[in-house]
């Protein structure tokens, strides 16, 4: 199983000192803390994609380029590239390149992203934010699954013989996961092509997530991709943790009531109660983090939130290090320990792709739709 960290980039004031980091403060914490998880044995970073204040994360693949030259083992990843207002010949060609700098070391989640006016700053309307999803999408697999694309749509000017440069390494494009809160419509595209859904599960209630991820195994199943226990899952969380429960509230409280998007609003205890934040002690994380499968299912992928909302720099790292030092060799175990044997530990890597050979259904630009075929001339045999 994969675990890791997410960041969203927001550069916010510490409520305890009135300070704010710099842009360029803010850009090298995340750095430091890429290096710090990749440090402890962590799996995964993933950086998130914004283009207004108060956040710095505009350009995902220069980040990610760069932290790729500073390690070896980390996988880079998204926690969402925006596949609404992005070009996905631009998408196609970014991550294609950033494949071949870190040496297969990529994959990226798509969202719509929670910013309503990137839409008009990029010419789009965020009225077609379900569309543009899937039609982006569908083109930016077809960028790197054919050698010449012939394309036409809604949302951008026609494609006469194009090529993507770079190819995708090896010949195999990055797995893809979809990302999304609350729309049905992600989760279908999701189950539609095979890929991984990542449910961000920090702001809802455990009974949302599992329909939402429920919705998902279902329709894998249902497109032939294998049972709907094997579908690949991702979940978000959100900790903060200390020597005691008491400590851990007592520090994270006033970053907690002056947070942007959850500030002024519930309390502390409220909040914990009603999502999977959690603020305590390592072993209470292991605890409930153990809990979500027993409502999501055996998943693939578990990242944390924990830079945000003003923390400072040197109490996200101890966060990093606890996780890597005494939350997740636990998860590891427990999680592998009641996992059935025909469930995939892991999510897909660029290693287990260029193994399963150019032939493997991941390299359709439609898998589901050949599925369907099959089936049709597997029935016409029979009738004949």
């Amino acid at each position: 199983m994969q675990f890791g960290i997410f960041s969203v980039g927001d550069v916010t004031e510490d409520p305890t000192t009135g300070k704010a980091p710099s842009e360029a403060e803010r850009i090298d914490s995340m750095t430091r803390l890429a290096l710090k998880a990749e440090e402890v044995g962590l799996d995964v970073f993933a950086t998130g994609e914004h283009h207004n204040p108060p956040f710095v994360v505009s350009s995902p693949t220069t980040h990610l380029g760069y932290i790729a030259a500073k390690t070896e083992k980390l996988l880079l990843s998204t926690s969402t590239t925006l596949i609404t207002t992005n070009d996905p010949v631009k998408i196609a060609e970014d991550y294609a390149f950033l494949q071949h700098l870190s040496g297969g070391r990529v994959d990226l989640m798509m969202g719509r992203g929670n910013t309503g006016p990137v839409y008009p700053w990029f010419g789009k309307d965020i009225r077609d934010g379900i569309k543009l999803a899937v039609e982006n999408y569908h083109l930016l697999r077809k960028l790197w699954r054919e050698p010449v694309v012939n394309w036409q749509g809604q949302f951008r000017t026609p494609l006469q013989g194009y090529t993507s440069t770079p190819a995708p390494l090896d010949g195999t494009p990055p797995f893809v996961w979809h990302g999304s809160i609350r729309s049905t419509e992600i989760a279908e595209q999701a189950a539609y092509y095979g890929d991984g859904f990542f449910h961000n599960h920090i702001f809802w209630n455990k009974e949302h997530t599992e329909a939402m991820v429920r919705l998902y195994r279902r329709r894998f199943e249902h497109y032939g991709h294998g049972a709907a226990d094997q579908a690949y899952v991702g979940l978000g969380g959100q900790v903060f943790m200390a020597g005691s429960e008491a400590e851990a509230k007592r520090v994270f409280r006033p970053y907690f009531d002056n947070a942007p998007v959850y500030g002024h609003g519930p309390s502390l205890e409220d909040f914990t109660e009603m999502t999977p934040l959690t603020v305590g002690t390592p072993e209470q994380v292991i605890e409930r983090t153990l809990g979500f499968a027993d409502y999501v299912g055996d998943y693939q992928r578990q990242l944390f939130l924990v830079d945000h909302a003003g923390l400072p720099t040197s109490l996200v790292l101890e966060q990093v290090e606890m996780l890597g030092t005494e939350v997740v060799p636990v998860l590891r175990k427990e999680f592998e320990r009641r996992r059935p044997a025909h469930v995939p530990s892991d999510p897909p890597t660029h290693a287990s792709m260029v193994a399963a050979g150019p032939d493997a259904p991941f390299h359709l630009v439609e898998p589901a739709l050949e599925r369907v075929k099959e089936m049709q001339a597997a029935a016409a045999k029979v009738d004949a």
